[in-house]
């Protein structure tokens, strides 16, 4: 049975549509109202606030943190300061992606280490001989997505800490109703936004603080059926979806490098020795990955079309589909669509994509399969640079 997380005496009561999920063994709102939208326009246009407390969080201490980190981890952490956040992957052996997450330097030798999947046993496997503490810290540390235009603004008016001039991908210390936080400038929607990372018997106190003070900003309390839409404008990833963990992958069409799933820049081949490098480095050498992600943008008129020659007005889909739908060119399947949905910002039909990398070209002319009453169709998709959404108030500073 799923349990609550350190907000859900918080959240119940505002979820009036009882549309829940299971996230890693806690109940997690789909959305708060019946639909999504309002939702989701608080994310583009307001803020929102989101409870993330069901990430995987883990500390990493002692003198060898940093020597574990980089073991792991594909990216250089030498490279990365204190009060510095990075995204990154971590690879088996044969370089297939075993999960993506963020890592943050909170000193020298101290690090959180968030992971979608459980990732405890991995990581002490490779911490063998090291000195080094791995702490799972994920039912102690409750977290916060505060996203949209307006977040910066209400940080700004409620917290003791210098958000004004905290940078893209950091991170600061300071208190929000004198509960002492970390407030790290990330997050999963592509926009102006920050998450706060609270200690889980103090949570309720900065929920409640957030809600009143937020009421000026338009904050709106936000599910995961609005972050789907926001994080694909983004052009950004989601595991289980958009690719599967080697350690889950049933057969080798479902495990992926770095390459194929858009995270090639996280992988510094430069650095000494991670697991994975060797594979890695020989997949390059032979001329790079047979597939690649892209972003598809969907004939809206052939949609339009496609549904008049039945009677009937074009249906966007309602809410983000997670459903793989086969891609082509020229009659040959080339790769598949794994998330769609339908863009309020943009006013397009959008999906991410993977697809052979000969025709992963943007601006490349491909179709998507289309299904209306039962009957299966094609309609044209192009190549669209990722992300499709990425405005600049995202990384400005001062904010």
């Amino acid at each position: 049975m799923p349990v609550g997380t350190a907000f859900h005496e918080r959240t119940f009561p505002l979820c009036t549509s009882l549309s829940y999920r299971e996230w890693a063994g806690y109940y997690t709102v789909s959305s708060y109202e019946t639909h999504h939208e309002h939702e989701y326009n608080a994310i583009r246009n307001a803020c929102a606030l989101i409870d993330i407390t069901p990430l995987y969080k883990y500390i990493v201490s002692g003198k060898d943190a940093t020597r574990l980190v980089n073991r792991v981890i594909a990216r250089d952490i030498n490279k990365v300061k204190i009060g510095q956040v990075i995204y990154c992957c971590w690879c088996d052996e044969q370089g297939k992606v075993i999960d993506d997450g963020t890592v943050t330097r909170l000193a020298e030798n101290l690090y959180r280490w968030t992971a979608a999947d459980p990732s405890l046993r991995w990581f002490r496997q490779n911490a063998l001989g090291m000195t080094v503490d791995i702490e799972d810290v994920s039912e102690r540390v409750a977290a916060l997505a505060l996203q949209g235009p307006t977040s910066g603004a209400l940080l700004k008016k409620i917290a003791e800490a210098d958000i004004a001039n905290l940078k893209y991908f950091r991170v600061t210390r300071g208190k929000i109703a004198g509960v002492p936080v970390d407030i790290s400038r990330t997050g999963y929607t592509g926009d102006l936004g920050y998450e706060i990372w609270i200690p889980w018997k103090d949570a309720v106190k900065v929920w409640d603080t957030l809600a009143r003070e937020g009421r000026q900003f338009d904050l709106h309390a936000a599910g995961m059926l609005a972050l789907d839409v926001a994080r694909i404008e983004a052009g950004l990833i989601l595991i289980e979806v958009d690719y599967f963990s080697s350690k889950k992958a049933l057969i080798e069409a479902q495990k992926f490098s770095p390459f194929e799933i858009g995270l090639g820049k996280l992988v510094h081949l430069e650095k000494e020795h991670f697991i994975g490098r060797a594979a890695l480095a020989a997949e390059q050498k032979r001329g790079g990955s047979p597939r690649r992600l892209v972003g598809l943008e969907i004939n809206w008129p052939q949609v339009e079309s496609l549904y008049e020659s039945y009677g009937l007005a074009p249906q966007a889909p309602s809410v983000a589909s997670r459903v793989p739908v086969p891609v082509y060119r020229d009659g040959e399947q080339i790769g598949k669509a794994t998330s769609t949905t339908w863009s309020p910002t943009l006013k397009k039909m959008i999906a991410l994509a993977s697809v052979a990398s000969g025709h992963s070209k943007v601006g490349t002319k491909l179709e998507m399969e289309m299904t209306v009453e039962a009957v299966r169709h094609r309609v044209g998709a192009t190549v669209h640079e990722l992300p499709f959404f990425n405005p600049p108030r995202k990384t400005a500073t001062p904010v």
